[in-house]
């Protein structure tokens, strides 16, 4: 079995630039009364990060959005610590009314496995209401190791186990799972060096200190097209829109080893179906409009149309996806 040493099924539906929405998918929009005065008040998003990030930007860009349409604010409030845990209680906490609403990211599903005693449960403390936006992650290595393609990469992790270096934005961050992964999937053993955040791994990589790592596809696509990384594969179901050319890992024989950021919509459990519906319709619309989208797919994302049941049961899925990846890895958070 493959390891990294040291330290679902669901898919989006990607909208395509001009591509008008079925009938048949508009027909299915859920009803828009919840009650009519609501919301009466503000309305607060809250995004467990520092201001500045992924999740951060689009959390702001959809929070504008919706103000404009329900007439209210709607504030970002930003709660960063514990690896989201702290910004995310706050939402489980609170009233299910839709009046306080959670920006989360992949980071979600992974630290249930990451930190066994989270004051909250991510699938049943939590209401999914629209996963909003993806990228995926990118196999890259440094051109200095003669790597070109995955077979030659799979080929020398087997000749010298260990002997490839990666990096990752931490113990436990979605690069370092996603290499965990791979090397699961494919039996090699890597060697994993962790890195106090995303900018000091890719630049380690850069410099040829680390070999390669997974990154995602909006810090890793403008490092391959200035020939700086050496781009081996796509870790999702389908190629990448910017890298049309760059294979997938499953078309190469390798199924099941996705990975990727996802950031969605979330708020307390127990929230009433109409209010759900009307959240996820809302949310939808804001997310169609041209200035939205084009600062969505500006920023290097796919936007996303994942409804609520859906995106309820991904999160299940991916909850016990990383799950087994972090038992079979033994990663233990730092």
């Amino acid at each position: 079995m493959g390891r990294v040493t040291g330290g679902l099924a669901t898919r989006r539906a990607l909208l395509a630039a001009g591509l008008a929405t079925p009938p048949a998918v508009q027909a299915q929009t859920l009803p828009t009364s919840w009650p009519a005065s609501w919301p009466d008040r503000p309305v607060r998003i809250v995004v467990p990060y520092a201001p500045g990030g992924p999740t951060d930007i689009l959390a702001r860009t959809l929070a504008a959005a919706l103000g404009e349409a329900w007439r209210q604010p709607v504030v970002v409030e930003n709660r960063p610590g514990a690896g989201s845990a702290i910004g995310t209680e706050v939402v489980a906490r609170a009233a299910p009314d839709g009046h306080t609403l959670l920006f989360a990211a992949t980071a979600h599903v992974m630290n249930p496995a990451l930190m066994p005693h989270l004051p909250f449960d991510a699938v049943r403390d939590f209401t999914a209401i629209s996963n909003c936006a993806f990228h995926p992650m990118l196999l890259v290595v440094h051109p200095s190791t003669g790597i070109t393609d995955l077979p030659g990469f799979v080929a020398a992790a087997k000749a010298r186990p260990g002997g490839l270096t990666m990096g990752s934005a931490g113990v436990g961050n979605a690069s370092h799972l996603a290499m965990a992964l791979f090397a699961s999937v494919t039996g090699i053993e890597l060697t994993h060096v962790p890195f106090s955040g995303a900018a000091p791994a890719q630049a380690a990589v850069l410099s040829g200190q680390v070999q390669g790592g997974f990154f995602n596809s909006t810090v890793a696509v403008p490092q391959i097209r200035d020939g700086r990384l050496r781009g081996i594969a796509t870790a999702d179901a389908r190629r990448w829109r910017e890298l049309p050319d760059l294979p997938t890992l499953a078309e190469l024989g390798y199924p099941g080893t996705e990975a990727g950021s996802w950031y969605g919509v979330l708020a307390p459990a127990r929230l009433p179906p109409a209010l759900t519906a009307r959240l996820h319709a809302d949310i939808l619309a804001a997310m169609r409009r041209p200035a939205v989208r084009e600062r969505v797919i500006a920023a290097g994302l796919d936007p996303l149309e994942t409804g609520p049941a859906e995106f309820q049961a991904q999160l299940a899925a991916e909850v016990e996806k990383w799950g087994r990846v972090v038992k079979t890895a033994g990663i233990r958070p730092d």
